[in-house]
């Protein structure tokens, strides 16, 4: 049977039948065993006993993703639209690493990237009524933009102030060498991840450690709070967005599926 172009575009674009959710079956089969084989090839154990067969199915991946690639610019209605889009930049850094690879030595492990293209999961699963909570918190961290901008401000500025502190006061004996490595000593504590690498020894260094830690652990909630405050916002403008007002004595902020108006007792449907 013949397949016209449109057909073969329906295929590609869409999920809503058979053949098309085959092909976006079989697509992230694909995505998962090149993904799989890029893991594995890192294990110099395996690469050593397997390595010519990593080599072989990394560009097999590459020249099915390749084809698709083109296929998908030769099918869209608008090819520089698809070229530019989200999934146009994600399906062409799946195939650029190996490419690359001719160039820069261990390039084609960046094919992990071929992860983000498992996003048409979304799609193909029919995911997509989550979406508008997905929506939520991107116009939450738009809102939140300023305050947390503010905020890392604020937490650069104690930074360099304990990190100079602490270059001052412990000194290069002790491994603070600069003002950087202070600072870099600062944020390692003040996000509680402690590598323990460089560590006070002097009594005030020490002391100056201790109200760092405890300040990290205020520092870490503000942004969690900030958007969780954001969100909380834009839910209750979506909510106010919805209600209705009563015909009959005129009552605003009506939620559209009571049956009845809370002010009057009038049927609302």
């Amino acid at each position: 049977m013949k397949i016209t172009k449109k057909r073969l575009a329906h295929i590609v674009f869409e999920s809503d039948d058979w053949a098309s959710k085959t092909f976006d079956i079989v697509l992230l089969f694909l995505i998962f065993g090149s993904i799989l084989v890029s893991i594995l090839d890192s294990v110099a154990s395996l690469r050593s006993t397997y390595g010519t067969l990593f080599i072989v199915l990394e560009w097999l991946f590459t020249a099915l993703f390749t084809v698709e690639y083109v296929l998908r610019v030769w099918l869209s209605r608008k090819p520089s639209g698809y070229i530019f889009s989200f999934y146009g930049i994600v399906d062409l850094l799946a195939i650029l690493p190996s490419y690359l690879s001719f160039f820069v030595v261990n390039s084609q492990l960046l094919a992990v990237v071929r992860a983000l293209r498992l996003l048409r999961v979304i799609r193909i699963l029919k995911l997509g009524r989550y979406i508008s909570e997905a929506e939520y918190l991107q116009r939450s961290l738009r809102a939140s933009t300023h305050k947390i901008m503010i905020f890392i401000g604020f937490v650069v500025t104690i930074v360099l102030i304990m990190g100079t502190l602490m270059f001052i006061i412990e000194g290069p004996e002790h491994g603070f060498t600069s003002i950087p490595v202070g600072m870099y000593w600062a944020i390692v504590t003040l996000t509680t991840v402690g590598f323990g690498d460089i560590t006070p020894a002097t009594p005030l260094g020490q002391f100056v450690s201790s109200i760092i830690m405890l300040m990290g652990y205020a520092i870490i909630a503000v942004p969690t709070g900030i958007v969780s405050s954001e969100m909380a916002s834009q839910r209750k403008k979506d909510e106010a967005a919805h209600l209705i007002s009563c015909s009959n004595c005129g009552k605003e902020n009506v939620n559209p599926s009571d049956n009845f108006c809370g002010n009057c007792g009038v049927k609302l449907r």
